[in-house]
């Protein structure tokens, strides 16, 4: 019961994060640019050294090799079919994206993002709850920079602020109803996690490899491409280094 709660906990923490879009109005326009692409840097380092050094070795762990790396794959085209066809992707230029007229279907969407969220930490703290503190760090990493961008578009699309902090964090507490299903269904139905965890894991390296590193590029070898790119390696080397310092 207390791994549950642990993953109740964590889902909140991560709904937090949409609050920290209002420091977004307290910086200018050039250092808050700045801020995101090193944010974008160590986020897309998260994500891929969360998916390849912790969730996957402990999926392999698990459930053995074969079908979880196929699982990987689908997650990789699913979340490819999501943003191509669905459109279904986040800005991270703090309010800088093209404003689209159906701003409330994007709510909807990240609503459903976050649900996903919270699912693979209710199924994370089943493992264990290192692993699932793991798996928070990894998730709260790429939120950081979305909810920034995110809370921009709002604001800049017509919310005043008031407005689009509220919705963002109505859309952010989705992720803890998630976790309250998520925990019980991969302790009741047989081979949930073992599908799961890998699709996500394979999402991670979707939205790391497609989303954020190009953002990486279009900064070429200018002093934040450089900046972003050691922000980067950081990412990879802060989750290494968690699971190291404090192992299962």
């Amino acid at each position: 019961m207390s791994n549950y709660i642990w993953a109740i906990a964590a889902s909140v923490f991560i709904s937090c994060i949409s609050l920290i879009g209002i420091f977004s109005i307290l910086l200018k326009d050039k250092l808050l640019e700045k801020l995101l692409i090193s944010l974008i840097g160590f986020s897309a380092g998260g994500l891929m050294g969360g998916a390849f050094l912790h969730i996957m070795p402990e999926a392999v762990e698990e459930y053995g090799p074969h079908s979880v790396f196929l699982y990987l794959i689908l997650g990789f085209i699913l979340f490819f079919i999501l943003e191509k066809y669905l459109h279904w992707r986040h800005c991270h230029k703090g309010g800088q994206c093209e404003i689209h007229p159906f701003t409330y279907l994007n709510l909807i969407g990240d609503a459903v993002h976050n649900f996903a969220d919270g699912l693979v930490i209710g199924a994370s703290f089943l493992v264990s709850i290192h692993f699932g503190i793991v798996t928070t760090i990894i998730v709260s990493l790429h939120e950081i920079p979305q909810e920034i961008g995110d809370f921009g578009v709002l604001v800049y699309g017509g919310f005043s602020r008031t407005k689009a902090l509220l919705c963002n964090f109505l859309t952010a507490l989705t992720c803890v109803l998630g976790a309250a299903i998520g925990y019980p269904l991969s302790q009741n139905v047989k081979g949930f996690s073992m599908f799961l965890l890998p699709i996500v894991a394979g999402g991670f390296v979707y939205i790391a490899a497609c989303d954020l590193i190009p953002e990486m590029r279009k900064q070429g070898n200018s002093r934040q491409g450089v900046f972003s790119f050691i922000a980067f390696l950081l990412g990879i080397t802060f989750i290494f280094l968690f699971g190291k310092i404090f192992p299962h």
